[in-house]
């Protein structure tokens, strides 16, 4: 049976990601900073819940070490969770605030993907999946047929950016292991005040796709929910 650890998944995509993989047979484990919500939320699933603040060291050590006790090893790391960060005109934007995104969209992925590694080299078949966005693609912003055009987002935008180059570095570096990244799309969800016209489950379609596909397929894609996606 497939191990899958996602961070971030007591609720909007994580959540709904879990919820998908738990009925494809998969044995989750719903990772989430806020206990009371994980808990209620993986219970609701029939998922495992396990604490986990991607912006803290001892956390994501501590979460490793409670799957290495309970599961001994992952099939499937989803690095889910995120941060929107402020929007709107950038003329006020602080170094902390960037900072503070920073932390959970790019070293948050590092901590966890760092912490798991021992665990997913135990795996047959060991997958990564990064959750980026298209807010972090050049051709995406810059093309006004796209919503991503309109957004201002300085800080998302650039933690996605960094999140997707950051999964082409461990690709290459990484052979044994398939990282990937998904662009959900423009999703209806908390993150964005359900404003997306994609349902829940259309924006986990790139990433159900990804823990489920199996062996031999590519390390170091950027793809979304109609297939893979150049990124410039």
């Amino acid at each position: 049976m497939t191990i899958t650890f996602i961070t971030g998944a007591n609720k909007g995509l994580g959540y709904e990601t879990a919820r998908r993989l738990v009925e494809r047979g998969h044995t989750v484990l719903l990772g989430a900073r806020d206990a009371t919500a994980g808990a209620a939320a993986a219970e609701r699933l029939g998922a495992r819940f396990v604490a986990v603040d991607v912006t803290d060291d001892a956390s994501v050590a501590a979460a490793a070490a409670d799957v290495e006790r309970h599961e001994g090893a992952v099939d499937v790391l989803i690095n889910n969770a995120g941060v929107a960060g402020p929007h709107g005109d950038p003329s006020s934007l602080t170094g902390a605030e960037v900072l503070a995104v920073l932390d959970v969209n790019v070293a948050g992925v590092v901590r966890t993907t760092t912490a798991f590694l021992p665990l997913l080299r135990r795996s047959a078949d060991p997958v990564v999946i990064n959750v980026s966005s298209g807010m972090g693609s050049l051709a995406a912003t810059h093309d006004p047929s796209r919503p991503e055009s309109g957004a201002i987002a300085p800080a998302y935008t650039a933690s996605k950016a960094a999140l997707t180059m950051l999964t082409t570095q461990y690709a290459k570096a990484l052979p044994g292991i398939r990282i990937n990244a998904a662009d959900p799309g423009y999703t209806a969800t908390d993150f964005n005040g359900h404003s997306g016209p994609q349902t829940v489950t259309e924006g986990t379609d790139a990433v159900v796709a990804l823990a489920t596909e199996g062996p031999g397929h590519g390390s170091g894609r950027f793809v979304d929910r109609h297939g893979e996606i150049a990124w410039s």
